[in-house]
C-alpha cells in the first residue's frame, strides 16, 4: 500500500469506510480520521508525493478525482461534485491544481 510506513492501516480504513457513499467525502474529516493532520511537513510532503502520480509538482482534477485509491485500489473515485469542490478548497492561487504547500494547508485545515 502506497501509505504503509506513514498512515496506519486501521486509520486508513476507517477513514474510507467514512466516506464510502458517493458525494460523502469532505476532505477535513478525511484527514482527521487517517490521521495525516497530525503528521509532521515532511510527511505529508510524502502524501503528496504519492498523490502526485505523474510527478508534476502539482496534484491536478484527474489525480484528485482518484485520491481515495492512493490509500486502497478498491476504493471509489470522488465524484465530479466532490473532485471540484476538494479542488476548489485547495487551489488557494487559483492556477486549477494544488501545488505542495496548498496540500499541506488543506491537510492542517
Amino acid at each position: 500500500m502506497a501509505f504503509a510506513g506513514v498512515l496506519s492501516d486501521a486509520d486508513m480504513k476507517a477513514a474510507l469506510a467514512g466516506c464510502a457513499a458517493a458525494d460523502s467525502f469532505e476532505y477535513k474529516n478525511f484527514f482527521k480520521a487517517c490521521g495525516l493532520a497530525s503528521k509532521s511537513a515532511d510527511e505529508v510532503k510524502k502524501a503528496f508525493q504519492i498523490i502526485d502520480q505523474d510527478n508534476s509538482g502539482f496534484i491536478e482534477e484527474e489525480e484528485l478525482k482518484l485520491f481515495l485509491q492512493n490509500f486502497s485500489t478498491s476504493a471509489r473515485a470522488l465524484t465530479d461534485k466532490e473532485t471540484k469542490a476538494f479542488l476548489s478548497a485547495g487551489d488557494s492561487d487559483g492556477d486549477g491544481k494544488i501545488g505542495i504547500e496548498e496540500f499541506a494547508a488543506l491537510v492542517k485545515a
